[in-house]
C-alpha cells in the first residue's frame, strides 16, 4: 500500500462531469478529468460517474486502497425537479378525533407546478389512526388503490409524528412490504407545521425512484473499482452524507452544485467571511461566507415554501458569455441571453484568421426574443457573439494566463466595429458593458450584505468558476472591496467535494427551550452526524435559537476521518500571523498585537483612531481577528474582549465575562456573541441568547476538558 492517501470528488454538471484527485495530506491536486455529462446514456448521469471514476483511477495511476474520501455532487434532483420527471405520490394522513380534522385539511397538497407545465401529481386518503396496528388490510388496500391510479411512491404523514413517529412508520412498514418506496414526514423535518413538513416529503418522495435507481449504479462502481471508502454524495448546504442516506433523502442534493463551490472556497481557499461569486458561461451563482459557515434558508420549489435547509444562493443571468443588447445606438443591457443559449463562439476565444472584415448584426438568440443582441458577422461566413468576456478582456481585467484570457487583439477588433456604430472608443464601450452587467451583480451584493449584516471593512469577493475573472474584479473597483481569485478557480465546485466535511442538521419547533432541550438536540445532531459517517471525534455543533419562530436548530459538522481541517498547512510565526490580521483590518502592522492565546488560536486586537472636526473630535475602533496557526482567519469582528480561565473555573468566568458585557436599554438586555476556544475546538455560542443556555452547551462541550486546561473566552457585539 502507498504512503500518500487521497481524495477524489466529482461534479456532475449540465454539459461535463468533472472530477479532481488530491493528496490528503497537502490537499495538492494530483489530477484532473472531464468528460461530457451522459444525460443520454441508459444507465443516465450515472454512466458519466461510472466512467470518470475508472479514468482517475487509471490515468494517476492510484492505487484503490489509498483512496480514503470519494464523493460527487450531482444536478440530477434540480433536473428532474425542473423537468417534471418525477414519480406521483400518494399521500397517507393518518390522524383521530379532533386532530383528524387537522391531519386531514393541511396534508390536502394538490398538484405542485415545478416548472411552466410541469406537475407533481398527488392523490390523497386518510386513515384513522385508532387501532392502526390492526388496520394493515385496510393500508394494504388504500396503497393498491394508489398502485392502480399509477402512483409510483407514498408519503405516510401525521401531525405529532415528531414526538412519536410510529403510526408513520407502521405505514411506511405496510408500504416496503408491498414493493413501495416511501417517505414517513418526520424523517425530512422535525418542525411542527404540517402542511409544510407534507410538502416538503411530497417533493422528496417524487424523486426518490430516480435516485434510487443513480445511487444503487454509483455505489456499485465504486465497490467494483475496489475503493474501500464509501461513496458520498453532496448536500446542498454545503456538506456530504452517504448514499444511504441519499436514498431516503434524495431532496438534501438538491442545488448541491452551487453549495460544492462555497464548500471549496471553505475548505480549500480557508475564506472565513466573503462573497463568493461561482461565474460560469450563463450565470453567476452569489452567495455568502459569514464567520467560517456558509449561510442557509428554507428552499423553495415551485413558488411553495419547504422545510429544506438549503445554501442561500442568488442566481443571476451574467456571466462570461453574457450577449449585449443594444438600442437606439445605446447599450441598453447585457444578459440574460448568453452566446451558449444562442449557440455562437465567444469573440474573445475567434481565431485571427476567423475575424475578416467583421461586420455588426442583431439577432433574436432565441425565438421571441429581442432582435437587439449584437454579433459579429465576417467575410467568411462566420459569426461571433459580442460578450461580457471579450469586454472584460478588452478593458484590461483579465490576466495572462487565466482561464478566461482570450485573444484580445481579436476581440478588440471585433468591438471597433460597435464602437464605430456608437461613436466611442472600444475601451469606453468595454467599460459600458462592464458597468451595466457589474451595477445588476452590484445590486445583490448590496442586497446580500443588508441582509446578513455584513461589515464593509471585512467583506472579501471570492471568484470561482472559469468566469471568474470576468466580474469580480471588475465588481472590487466599483465597490472598493477586496477581491481573490481562488486557486484552481474552474476546478473549485469539483475541489469541495473532494474536501467537503459530514453536515447535519436538525431543527425543533420549542417555545423557550430549556437546557435539558439544548442537551438532547445536540446529541441528536451529533448522532445524526456520526451515522451518516463522520468520526465522532471531529464533530463540532453549533447550536442556534430563533426565538421569533420559536426554532431549535443543531448544526453538526464532522469529517470522515480523524483529520483536522488545518491538516498538512505550514504553521506559522506570529510576525506571519499578525501581518495577515493587520492587511485583514487594513491598518499597519504597528497598530494591532496579540491580545491573546491558546492551543492552535491567537485572537489579535487593532486599534483605528478617526479625527473630526479637525481633529477636536476622537473615535476609536477595536476590530478583533482571530486566526488559526495556518493563518486562516476564523472570525473577524469590529470590536471584541476576551479574558482567560481554565477548565476548573469556566463557567464561573464565563458568567461573569458575558454580565461584564452585556448592554442594557429600553430594549432590555443585549446578550454579547460569544465563542470558547481551547486546543484545536473554537465553540460558537453566537446563536444562543441567554446565558444559562451558554454556560449548559459549554458544560456539554467540554466535559472531557482538563481542569488546568488554558482556555480564552471572546465576546462580541
Amino acid at each position: 500500500m502507498g504512503e500518500k492517501k487521497y481524495r477524489i470528488g466529482i461534479d456532475v454538471g449540465g454539459t461535463f462531469t468533472d472530477a479532481v484527485v488530491i493528496d490528503n495530506e497537502t490537499y495538492e491536486i494530483i489530477g484532473k478529468e472531464k468528460i461530457p455529462t451522459t444525460h443520454n446514456a441508459k444507465e443516465g448521469v450515472a454512466k458519466g460517474i461510472i466512467d470518470i471514476i475508472q479514468k482517475i483511477i487509471i490515468n494517476n495511476n492510484i492505487n484503490a486502497d489509498d483512496i480514503i474520501f470519494i464523493a460527487h455532487g450531482t444536478t440530477q434532483a434540480t433536473n428532474a425537479l425542473l423537468e417534471g420527471d418525477v414519480s406521483p405520490v400518494g399521500i397517507i394522513a393518518i390522524g383521530t378525533g379532533i386532530e383528524s380534522i387537522k391531519s386531514k385539511s393541511e396534508t390536502q397538497i394538490g398538484d405542485i407546478e415545478l416548472a411552466k407545465g410541469k406537475f407533481l401529481k398527488t392523490e390523497h386518503a386518510f386513515i384513522d389512526s385508532k387501532g392502526l396496528n390492526e388496520k394493515e388490510n385496510e393500508i394494504k388496500d388504500l396503497i393498491k388503490r394508489f398502485k392502480e391510479n399509477g402512483i409510483g411512491t407514498i408519503v405516510s404523514t401525521e401531525a405529532y409524528s415528531v414526538d412519536n413517529p410510529e403510526n408513520e412508520e407502521k405505514v411506511l412498514e405496510v408500504g416496503r412490504k408491498l414493493g413501495y418506496y416511501g417517505t414517513a414526514s418526520h424523517e425530512i423535518s422535525k418542525l411542527y407545521g404540517l402542511k409544510t413538513r407534507t410538502r416538503t416529503a411530497v417533493i422528496n418522495g417524487s424523486i426518490i425512484p430516480r435516485m434510487m435507481e443513480t445511487a444503487n449504479m454509483t455505489e456499485s462502481s465504486v465497490i467494483d473499482a475496489g475503493i474501500k471508502s464509501p461513496l458520498m454524495i453532496m448536500r446542498c448546504d454545503g456538506g456530504v452524507m452517504t448514499i444511504d442516506e441519499v436514498r431516503k433523502r434524495p431532496i438534501l442534493t438538491m442545488l448541491s452544485g452551487p453549495a460544492a463551490g462555497v464548500a471549496g472556497v471553505l475548505m480549500y481557499e480557508k475564506v472565513s467571511d466573503g462573497i463568493f461569486f461561482e461565474v460560469g458561461g450563463t450565470s453567476t451563482d452569489i452567495s455568502v461566507v459569514k464567520n467560517g459557515k456558509v449561510m442557509v434558508k428554507y428552499a423553495e420549489i415551485g413558488g411553495h415554501k419547504t422545510y429544506l435547509n438549503s445554501l442561500d444562493v442568488r442566481t443571476l443571468g451574467i456571466a462570461g458569455g453574457s450577449m449585449i443588447k443594444v438600442k437606439n445606438g445605446k447599450i441598453v443591457d447585457v444578459g440574460p441571453r448568453s452566446a451558449h443559449i444562442a449557440g455562437l463562439d465567444y469573440e474573445v476565444f475567434a481565431r485571427e484568421e476567423d475575424m475578416k472584415e467583421p461586420k455588426l448584426k442583431y439577432i433574436s438568440p432565441r425565438e421571441g426574443d429581442d432582435k437587439n443582441y449584437a454579433v459579429i458577422e465576417t467575410s467568411n461566413g462566420k459569426v461571433f457573439s459580442l460578450t461580457l468576456a471579450g469586454a472584460a478582456n478588452v478593458a484590461g481585467m483579465v490576466p495572462e494566463g487565466d482561464y478566461a484570457r482570450g485573444n484580445v487583439d481579436v476581440a478588440i477588433k471585433a468591438f471597433e466595429v460597435l464602437a464605430k456604430e456608437l461613436n466611442l472608443t472600444v475601451n469606453e464601450v468595454a467599460n459600458q458593458i462592464l458597468k451595466v452587467a457589474i451595477s445588476k451583480v452590484k445590486k445583490v451584493v448590496d442586497e446580500l450584505k443588508e441582509e446578513y449584516d455584513l461589515s464593509e471593512n471585512i467583506i472579501n469577493l471570492v471568484g470561482g468558476g472559469g468566469s471568474a475573472s470576468i466580474v469580480v474584479p471588475f465588481l472590487a473597483k466599483e465597490t472598493g472591496y477586496k477581491f481573490t481569485i481562488s486557486k484552481n478557480a474552474p476546478y473549485i465546485s469539483t475541489i469541495g467535494v473532494a474536501l467537503a466535511m459530514i453536515r447535519d442538521v436538525v431543527e425543533r419547533t420549542i417555545p423557550n427551550p430549556t437546557n435539558d432541550d439544548i442537551r438532547l438536540i445536540r446529541k441528536e445532531a451529533l448522532e445524526s452526524a456520526v451515522r451518516s459517517g463522520a468520526k465522532a471525534d471531529t464533530v463540532e455543533v453549533t447550536v442556534n435559537i430563533d426565538k421569533k419562530k420559536n426554532i431549535i436548530r443543531a448544526i453538526a459538522t464532522g469529517a470522515t476521518e480523524l483529520r483536522t481541517k488545518d491538516l498538512g498547512s505550514k504553521k506559522l510565526d506570529n510576525k506571519e500571523l499578525a501581518d495577515i490580521a493587520s492587511k485583514s483590518m487594513n491598518i499597519s502592522q504597528e497598530n494591532i498585537y496579540l491580545d491573546s492565546e491558546v492551543g492552535n488560536w491567537k485572537i489579535f486586537k487593532g486599534e483605528i483612531v478617526k479625527k473630526r472636526l479637525f481633529g477636536l473630535i476622537k473615535s476609536k475602533k477595536t476590530p478583533v481577528r482571530v486566526l488559526d496557526c495556518d493563518g486562516v482567519l476564523r472570525l473577524q469582528k469590529n470590536w471584541g474582549k476576551s479574558c482567560i480561565t481554565n477548565g476548573a473555573e469556566i463557567n464561573k468566568t464565563l458568567e461573569t465575562f458575558i454580565d461584564e458585557n452585556t448592554k442594557y436599554g429600553d430594549g432590555g438586555s443585549e446578550i454579547p456573541s460569544t465563542y470558547v476556544f481551547l486546543g484545536h475546538r473554537m465553540i460558537d455560542l453566537s446563536g444562543l441568547s441567554q446565558k444559562e443556555q451558554m454556560i449548559s452547551l459549554v458544560e456539554m462541550e467540554l466535559s472531557d476538558a482538563q481542569q488546568d486546561e488554558k482556555i480564552v473566552i471572546l465576546v462580541s457585539r
